[in-house]
């Protein structure tokens, strides 16, 4: 595993650091590698129940721009090839967080910009710090935007809101972004560690299983029918309900106490 992220994994949950505070996170080709590993593997380990996606200092001020200034004088075709493949890498990320049926936490602090406010929308739940400053801000550098944001920003906050985000590039704050629907607590910087581990202890005690499949159910009903989101919540229901944490969880409530969830 690459330097530019640290992983720990402890009670089911895996925690993925990026790590290259000097430059506030900023993804270049080294980090893009090391965090495609990281998540793909994670959406591979059984053993994990729950993911959280984190920065040091900073969560990711966006894409590298220093290094990106070594490929302006490159000419547009090569450029044009050259980013298109870098792109691919970076999405191979958003596509294993969605399509895993684990839940995906991003801890937000500080500078939260580009692709990193994409990766963090990508993610299911946010919490961020009272701290946290998030731009999409790719206009600012005449560039348009990647990492899904195009797909999940009109979804959280509406078509005019979110053309007014990527079109102005403007920052806001945590408490902004809150009320925009793109962060689910703000809590104090000095408590973003033990609420973020308070939040991801509760889901990886919590049925995996099912968790997956609503998960699955909620990103699929934009795109669907009602008689086909009822028709999938209905299998989706008959499948759990086949399944030993049900039993688990109607005999806690039965027996007034907290249910025990095995690993599915």
């Amino acid at each position: 595993m690459s330097n530019a992220t640290v992983i720990n994994k402890k009670d089911s949950i895996l925690t993925i650091t990026m790590n290259r505070p000097v430059a506030l996170n900023a993804l270049n080709l080294e980090m893009t590698e090391a965090l495609n590993e990281a998540i793909c593997g994670a959406e591979q380990d059984k053993e994990v129940r729950c993911i959280v996606i984190r920065g040091s200092d900073h969560f990711m001020a966006g894409g590298d721009l220093k290094w990106f200034a070594t490929k302006l004088d490159e000419v547009p075709e090569k450029k044009r090839i050259e980013f298109e493949r870098l792109i691919e890498k970076v999405h191979r990320m958003i596509i294993s967080i969605r399509r895993m049926p684990k839940p995906v936490v991003a801890s937000v602090n500080g500078a939260t910009a580009g692709f990193g406010f994409s990766l963090a929308m990508a993610c299911d739940l946010i919490i961020a710090s009272d701290s946290a400053v998030f731009t999409l801000a790719y206009v600012n550098v005449g560039i348009s935007p990647d990492g899904g944001s195009t797909y999940s920003l009109p979804r959280n906050v509406g078509a005019k809101k979110a053309a007014e985000i990527a079109f102005l590039g403007d920052a806001f704050d945590a408490a902004t972004a809150k009320e925009l629907g793109l962060v689910n607590w703000v809590v104090r910087t000095e408590d973003l560690e033990i609420e973020t581990v308070k939040i991801a202890t509760r889901l990886a005690n919590g049925p995996t299983a099912v968790i997956g499949r609503t998960k699955s159910l909620l990103q699929n009903s934009l795109n669907t029918t009602l008689e086909s989101q009822l028709h999938a919540e209905a299998m989706n229901f008959s499948v759990s309900a086949s399944e030993p944490n049900f039993v688990e969880g109607v005999s806690a409530f039965v027996d007034k106490r907290k249910p025990k969830f095995k690993r599915d």
